[in-house]
């Protein structure tokens, strides 16, 4: 296969899935559903976040989780015993979510029975960032443990999300992360990013993650509601 070819075939594939993306953004807005596309490195702790965020929002908001993993319902599993609407979608290999595995859990559920739709993508930070999946905003989960040089590293993940969330900051004393080297590179790709530290550990700045979601779904709200 020639180098035209293989071009022309990402890009009709690509192309196809951002036409979906956009069928599964216009079906979300049609339910006044605001979504989240969440991603991450195997570990960084998507889950968890997951799980503490259905904490502080399921008493006062339905929640839908649409986990994607290789394998397993674990994580669906997770989410639902902390209060969520939780379906898998198992890959079967593929390192990432596209726009036809979330239009096909879209389909299983009446979308107008929830005020939040997070989406944890399979840990990865390649695959994700090239599939559109239709959700309001993107969210990449980063942490102290992967490195400070991950932004100059994986440019195309960084370059395309509406926040970044670095997680376990408990283990800075312990780790050689420069803060300042990170932000830098984020910067230069991102440069109108929002940065929230926390430990999900520890709880320490979970409450700045809680009033960024909440901000963004009260927006959201009055916007299409």
């Amino acid at each position: 296969m020639s180098e035209q070819q293989k071009i022309t075939i990402v890009q009709n594939i690509l192309n196809a899935n951002d036409g979906l993306a956009q069928q599964n953004r216009d079906q979300l807005l049609k339910a006044r559903l605001f979504s989240i596309n969440m991603m991450a490195s195997p570990g960084a702790g998507k889950t968890t976040l997951i799980e503490k965020t259905l904490q502080a929002f399921t008493p006062d908001h339905r929640v839908l989780v649409i986990d994607g993993d290789i394998a397993t319902t674990l994580d669906a599993d997770r989410a639902a015993k902390a209060g969520a609407s939780a379906i898998q979608i198992n890959t079967g290999g593929d390192c990432h979510l596209d726009a036809i595995m979330l239009h096909r859990a879209l389909s299983q559920v009446d979308l107008f029975n929830y005020d939040l739709l997070i989406v944890e993508n399979v840990g990865n930070l390649v695959c994700p960032a090239s599939f559109e999946l239709g959700t309001e905003r993107k969210v990449l989960i980063a942490s102290v443990p992967e490195g400070d040089d991950k932004p100059h590293k994986y440019p195309g993940m960084y370059r395309g999300v509406d926040v970044v969330v670095l997680n376990k900051t408990d283990l800075l004393p312990y780790v050689d992360f420069n803060f300042e080297f990170f932000s830098k590179g984020l910067q230069v790709l991102n440069p109108n990013v929002q940065v929230i530290p926390l430990s999900c550990r520890t709880g320490e700045g979970l409450k700045d993650w809680f009033e960024w979601l909440g901000n963004e779904l009260d927006e959201f709200r009055k916007n299409h509601c």
